[in-house]
């Protein structure tokens, strides 16, 4: 059986990359063909094939099917803001027709967890007319939401989780990240949406120095995400 999942997060810069990538890293360790697509990313940076996201290349990293750069990452734009500012600027088209394609021969490709990421939260715009979770819509997958452990993460993770519901998609699950050492507070936030929130919690990831796949993956169960979604 193969599964697939949309990743989205409550903001930018909160550890989606971080929980993909240790999502398939931990798939890998139970012997799972794996692939991924970060369909769009800001924030790249030069090099001699071409414009490279340090995201998208975490990701490729975990894959084990055979995927080129440019079919995880179709779309790599230089400024580190909004894509559809920076696809302005660049003259790039940004459009869900465009970007699904791609996405969907990720897809075909069967493998047993596929991970497509979102770029920056949830509804993020493509175009004037268009934004990430009309993409999310038209691919149809279940969503896991990473929620980033600060001040305001509440709020931002219950519009969120409304906001997938709405678009009638199923959240698969949702994941605590802290982005600073834990205290008394961010432990009752943490309490609160896990009371609050209608899905499983796949793990709560403490502030990490080095956040890296290996590390991170401890704190996740990959086997709930899987057992939930074939339920």
């Amino acid at each position: 059986m193969s599964f697939a999942f949309f990743v989205t997060g409550t903001d930018t810069e909160i550890g989606k990359t971080t929980i993909a990538a240790a999502l398939l890293y931990a798939a890998k360790q139970q012997d799972l063909r794996t692939a991924a697509c970060k369909p769009v990313a800001s924030g790249s940076a030069p090099s001699p094939e071409g414009l490279r996201n340090d995201d998208a290349l975490a990701l490729l990293a975990q894959c084990t099917k055979k995927l080129c750069y440019d079919e995880v990452n179709p779309v790599a734009l230089a400024p580190a803001i909004a894509p559809h500012i920076a696809a302005q600027q660049a003259g790039v088209d940004l459009s869900v027709s465009r970007l699904l394609p791609t996405i969907q021969n990720i897809l075909a490709r069967r493998a047993d967890l596929t991970i497509v990421e979102g770029a920056g939260g949830w509804m993020v715009p493509l175009t004037e007319l268009e934004r990430l979770s009309d993409l999310a819509q038209q691919l149809n997958l279940p969503v896991i939401l990473v929620v980033g452990i600060r001040l305001g993460c509440i709020n931002h993770a219950l519009l969120t989780v409304e906001s997938i519901q709405q678009h009638g998609l199923a959240l698969a699950g949702w994941v605590a990240n802290y982005l600073a050492p834990e205290n008394k507070v961010s432990q009752q936030n943490v309490q609160y949406l896990t009371t609050h929130i209608a899905a499983p919690c796949l793990g709560v990831v403490p502030y990490l120095d080095l956040a890296r796949p290996e590390q991170v993956a401890p704190y996740l169960s990959l086997q709930s995400l899987l057992s939930t979604t074939s339920s």
